[in-house]
């Protein structure tokens, strides 16, 4: 038994795929298409909520697959193929693809991410953290879910709604707009930071790789702060480590000072917020996130304030071993925390509150010393810092 997937844009059915048709026993499709393409004495499937993957590898005779688009791109080809069945794919334009040309914009440096079921998420977090996002919507995932996540951050969002549909309609509209519409399914979503842009001209697809060139734990000179704020570059290092930011993740960045660990979080893919309860701090944020082209959040305020209102985190850093700033950011419900104890007395409460909140905790001292060319043509040390770094991970 052969399945046949077919793609179809705006044009309708491929030369061929009639008689395709014509020959199948049983022909499986959203219902629109179905409705538009299939004859109503002709056996059909309806996969508007999922493709019945089970009833088509137990079909007698040949069957017939219509998708929107092309089914080998976040479509129903993978899960045909993981069953073993023998199939033949017609490819198609992309919904993606064709969104992106009714939007005049360029789409090789849009990523493409998917909302359904626990990947919503992530998605989310991708749109916060790139300056172009595709988002394949499902039911409860939608436009106005997504704008609903998005409320913090400066978005844009275009709308296909009733996709492949004679009632196909494109809209372009702000956060808090979109969070109020009704949808009509199928949609598809297009985050973007700016409606004018259109992307760098790169070498690959889906926007810039992480991680970053040029690495990652700068040089302190990278950031602008002042005397006495800063984390040394080999100390940032572990906290980047320990909070492994990635795409799809969100990172709090708590008693962020320069915003340093923040903004390195965001090169490497996370969404971020910074909270720094210092308005001279504030503005020294925002412009470091400027100067390395990353978009990061602040929330401006006392943590144990600001916290409640915010997303949940994936990871925590907290620049401060403040018990009660501590114990909120323990509360959040990250998979990870990061805590810079720079006060040997407050370890043992720092740890205790971690654990409290059910993280295994682990830790360590660093002390960094900077090699220093001197005079006579030989190599010193200048004078080493030390601190204390505790992360507790989710047991």
């Amino acid at each position: 038994m052969t399945v046949t997937v077919i793609g179809l844009d705006r044009q309708g059915l491929p030369p061929g795929a009639g008689s395709v048709l014509a020959q199948a026993r049983l022909v499986v499709g959203p219902r629109h298409l179905l409705e538009r393409h299939v004859p109503p004495d002709r056996a059909t499937l309806d996969s508007t909520g999922g493709l019945p993957v089970d009833d088509i590898a137990v079909a007698e005779g040949p069957t017939a697959v219509l998708v929107a688009g092309d089914a080998g791109y976040f479509g129903d080809l993978r899960a045909l193929r993981a069953r073993k069945l023998d199939v033949v794919a017609w490819p198609s334009v992309t919904d993606v693809q064709r969104m992106a040309a009714l939007v005049k914009r360029p789409w090789d440096d849009i990523a493409v991410v998917s909302a359904r079921g626990r990947d919503f998420r992530h998605a989310v977090n991708v749109c916060r953290a790139r300056k172009a996002v595709a988002v394949l919507t499902a039911p409860g995932a939608g436009p106005a879910e997504l704008a609903r996540e998005l409320d913090g951050w400066r978005r844009n969002i275009a709308v296909l709604e009733h996709v492949g549909s004679p009632g196909e309609r494109l809209s372009i509209l702000d956060v808090s707009e979109a969070e109020r519409r009704v949808w009509r399914e199928p949609n598809l979503v297009l985050c973007l930071a700016s409606l004018d842009s259109i992307g760098q001209d790169g070498w690959i697809a889906g926007g810039d790789p992480v991680p970053p060139v040029g690495g990652w734990a700068l040089e302190d000179s990278a950031f602008a702060t002042r005397t006495g704020v800063g984390l040394a570059p080999e100390v940032r290092a572990l906290v980047l480590a320990r909070l492994a930011p990635r795409p799809g993740a969100l990172v709090w960045d708590v008693c962020a000072g320069s915003g340093a660990v923040g903004i390195e979080a965001a090169r490497l893919g996370a969404a971020v917020i910074a909270v720094e309860r210092d308005s001279g701090l504030c503005v020294r944020i925002v412009a470091n996130a400027g100067a390395h082209g990353v978009d990061v959040r602040l929330a401006d305020g006392e943590p144990t304030r600001v916290l409640g209102s915010l997303p949940r985190p994936d990871s925590v850093f907290v620049g401060s071993s403040q018990p009660e700033v501590v114990r909120a950011c323990a509360a959040a419900g990250a998979e990870r925390v990061v805590v810079l104890v720079p006060e040997p007395d407050r370890l043992g409460g720092t740890r205790r509150a971690l654990a409290d909140a059910g993280y295994a905790v682990r830790g360590c001292q660093l002390s960094v010393a900077e090699l220093v060319a001197l005079p006579d043509d030989t190599t010193g040390l200048q004078p080493s810092t030390a601190t204390f770094l505790l992360w507790g991970t989710r047991a």
